[in-house]
C-alpha cells in the first residue's frame, strides 16, 4: 500500500472510531429524551429505544409544576454565575504573571511548582469540610463557589497559551509606553479569547454538573443545586408531589411514570450545556491544544 493509501485508511479508521465514541456519548442522552416524551405504558413495557413511543408532553407539564425543581435550577444558575466569574478572573490574573520569564517575575518556577504540588496532593474532603464549616458558609451560595475558586489546571492551561503569544506584540506596546495592566487588558485578554472560552466552558460544566459539594455543604434541601436535587430524587423514589397534589395533578400523574418524570428533569438539566457548547466550540480546540503545549 502506497503512502496515499495509508493516509486514506488512517483517516477512515479515525473517522469511524471518533463517530463510535460520539455515538457512545449521544445515545444515552437520546434515549433519556425519548423516554421523557413517551407514554407511561410504553416505558413500563421497555418498548422505548431511541424514538418516543406514544408521544406526550405530560412529564414536562408535571415538571413545570415542580417548585422544588425550579428552585434547585435557580440555585445552580446562581452558582454558575458566581463560580465561573471567580474562576475566570483568578485564572487570567494568575496565568499572566506566571507566563513571564524569571527575569520579569522572579521565583516564577517556584510558584508554578507549588501549584502543581497542590493540584497533585489535595488536602482532601475533611479539611475542606472543616474550612467551610469554620467560615460559616453552610447553606450559602459561597460554599459552592469559593472552595473551587482556584482551578489550577485551568491556570496552567491559560499560562501555557499566553507563553505562546509573540513577545514582540508586548514589546511594541511597551515602547509606546503601555504598562503591564494596559498590555494585559488591551492585548493579552483579546488574544487569549480561545483559551479563556475553553477554561470558562470547563468551569461552567464543573459547576453545573457538581452534586457532592451541594450535598455535604447544605443542611437544608431547599438550598440544593440542581444536580444534588436530581441525585436525591433518582436514588430515592420521588414522591414529593403526592402530599400536596391537587386533583388535576393526580390525574396527570396517572399518565406518567416515575421514570419518565425523572428523564424529563434530567434532560432539562442537560439542556444548558447543550445550548452553551456550540457558542464556544469554535474556540475550544485552539485553546485546548495551544494551551496544552509546554512553553
Amino acid at each position: 500500500m502506497n503512502r496515499k493509501g495509508k493516509s486514506y485508511l488512517f483517516r477512515t479508521v479515525n473517522v469511524v472510531f471518533l463517530a463510535f465514541l460520539a455515538a457512545l456519548c449521544l445515545l444515552p442522552l437520546i434515549h433519556i429524551a425519548a423516554v421523557s416524551f413517551s407514554d407511561q405504558a410504553a416505558v413500563s413495557a421497555n418498548q422505548v429505544g431511541l424514538f418516543p413511543k406514544g408521544f406526550t408532553l405530560a412529564s414536562y407539564k408535571m415538571v413545570a409544576k415542580r417548585g422544588a425543581f425550579w428552585k434547585a435550577f435557580g440555585v445552580s444558575v446562581n452558582r454558575v454565575i458566581l463560580g465561573v466569574a471567580i474562576n475566570t478572573v483568578i485564572t487570567v490574573l494568575m496565568a499572566y504573571p506566571l507566563s513571564k520569564s524569571e527575569k520579569e517575575f522572579p521565583f516564577r518556577r517556584v510558584y508554578v511548582w507549588l501549584l502543581i504540588f497542590v493540584m497533585i496532593f489535595d488536602g482532601g474532603l475533611v479539611p475542606n469540610y472543616l474550612l467551610v464549616h469554620n467560615l460559616k458558609l453552610f447553606d450559602t451560595i459561597w460554599a459552592l463557589g469559593l472552595p473551587t475558586a482556584v482551578p489550577i489546571y485551568n491556570i496552567i492551561l491559560t499560562m501555557n497559551f499566553m507563553k505562546q503569544l509573540p513577545g514582540t506584540i508586548e514589546e511594541a506596546a511597551m515602547v509606546d509606553g503601555a504598562g503591564y495592566f494596559q498590555r494585559f487588558v488591551y492585548l493579552i485578554i483579546p488574544l487569549s479569547k480561545p483559551v479563556i472560552a475553553t477554561v470558562t466552558l470547563f468551569s461552567f460544566i464543573g459547576h453545573w454538573n457538581s452534586w457532592f459539594d451541594g450535598k455535604i455543604y447544605n443542611n437544608q434541601t431547599t438550598n440544593y443545586p440542581l444536580q444534588t436535587y436530581l441525585q436525591s430524587i433518582i436514588v430515592v423514589r420521588d414522591t414529593a408531589l403526592l402530599a400536596t397534589a391537587s386533583k388535576e395533578t393526580l390525574e396527570m400523574m396517572s399518565t406518567v411514570s416515575d421514570r419518565t418524570l425523572k428523564s424529563a428533569q434530567i434532560f432539562i438539566a442537560a439542556a444548558p450545556i447543550l445550548a452553551v457548547y456550540p457558542f464556544v466550540q469554535k474556540y475550544f480546540m485552539k485553546g485546548l491544544t495551544v494551551g496544552s503545549v509546554k512553553g
